[in-house]
């Protein structure tokens, strides 16, 4: 019987999304619910296992990991791709990497709840009702007329976009690869980088995290924003320099920040962003959809199965 992990399953689903009856008879999976750790702590808990299944970037797989886990023969990361596996040290050690699909565009929605939540605060009146407040003390702010810049228009930043105007907000957009004529194609205007934080009331970040992108948003970029705008962080939390974000929101230079990822996860207990009132987090739910979990799942069974078949599908090659 082949030993299979199902990592960082938070809400304990994996098993329930999909139809593991085409493998069933074949492996015995372990599901592993919270956070294994560091390095040491993830290679002292996967030790026999074949198949490992990861849930994104939750659990790193660096080198180190990788070379610890001499049993490992196939890996599966939710997606399509994943920058947390060290894809060079999976080759060297005859590991098959493989992906999943995905469903729609879930981070959106997540996108623009913050904006809803920082501008109009429906959650904060909420909890102000039920823990017996009489009635509102909020004077929201509509969205309507407000200009969005968008940081990173691929398929995400797009779909963004297009919720924004359906609000009547005006778009804007910047990316290191974005042109003109692209801009245009999405019907937003492209705007330099300065101008994106100088225009915009509210800037949300689109963009892959990269090394390029790491820290791409720093003490200079918050500092051309208005005092009344609001940052909006979907993508990866390393693509902000936290200090500096810390710092501005400290200071009142900029109005607030909505925020479902972070440098580090799941966010320390003791950390700043949860005593903020000028802060929404939300504990990166982006890709948690029910339809989102569904598609991966069924593709990690698929993935399982072509693998004990001897025809691995979805398989990521090193770059």
């Amino acid at each position: 019987m082949v030993r299979a992990a199902i990592l960082d399953d938070y809400q304990n689903v994996a098993l329930k999304v999909a139809d593991w009856s085409t493998v069933n008879k074949d492996i015995e999976v372990k599901v592993f619910n919270a956070p294994l750790g560091d390095d040491n702590a993830v290679i002292k808990a996967l030790q026999g296992f074949a198949i490992v299944n990861m849930m994104r970037e939750r659990t790193p797989f660096s080198r180190k990991v990788i070379e610890g886990l001499p049993d490992m023969k196939l890996l599966i990361t939710t997606g399509a791709r994943n920058n947390s596996i060290d894809m060079r040290a999976a080759a060297e050690r005859g590991v098959t990497v493989c992906g999943t699909g995905g469903f729609g565009s879930p981070t959106a929605g997540i996108a623009i709840g913050l904006m809803l939540e920082l501008t109009r605060r429906i959650g904060f009146e909420n909890a102000r009702l039920k823990a017996g407040a009489p009635w509102q003390v909020t004077m929201g702010q509509d969205l309507e007329g407000l200009t969005l810049g968008v940081l990173g228009l691929g398929k995400l930043g797009q779909r963004v976009a297009g919720v924004a105007k359906a609000f009547g907000m005006k778009v804007i957009a910047w990316s290191q690869n974005l042109t003109p004529e692209k801009a245009k194609e999405a019907g937003v205007d492209y705007v330099s980088k300065e101008d994106l934080f100088g225009k915009a009331d509210i800037v949300s970040i689109h963009i892959v995290l990269s090394d390029r992108s790491r820290g791409l948003v720093g003490a200079k970029e918050l500092g051309l924003m208005k005092k009344t705008g609001y940052l909006v962080n979907t993508s990866r939390g390393p693509i902000v320099d936290e200090k500096a974000l810390i710092a501005a929101l400290s200071a009142k230079s900029i109005a607030g920040a909505g925020l479902d990822v972070f440098d580090i996860e799941p966010l320390p207990l003791n950390h700043p962003f949860r005593k903020m009132d000028n802060v929404v987090i939300t504990p990166h739910l982006g890709y948690v959809s029910e339809q989102n979990y569904r598609t991966y799942f069924l593709g990690v069974v698929e993935d399982i199965r072509a693998w004990l078949d001897g025809k691995p599908v979805r398989v990521i090659a090193p770059k």
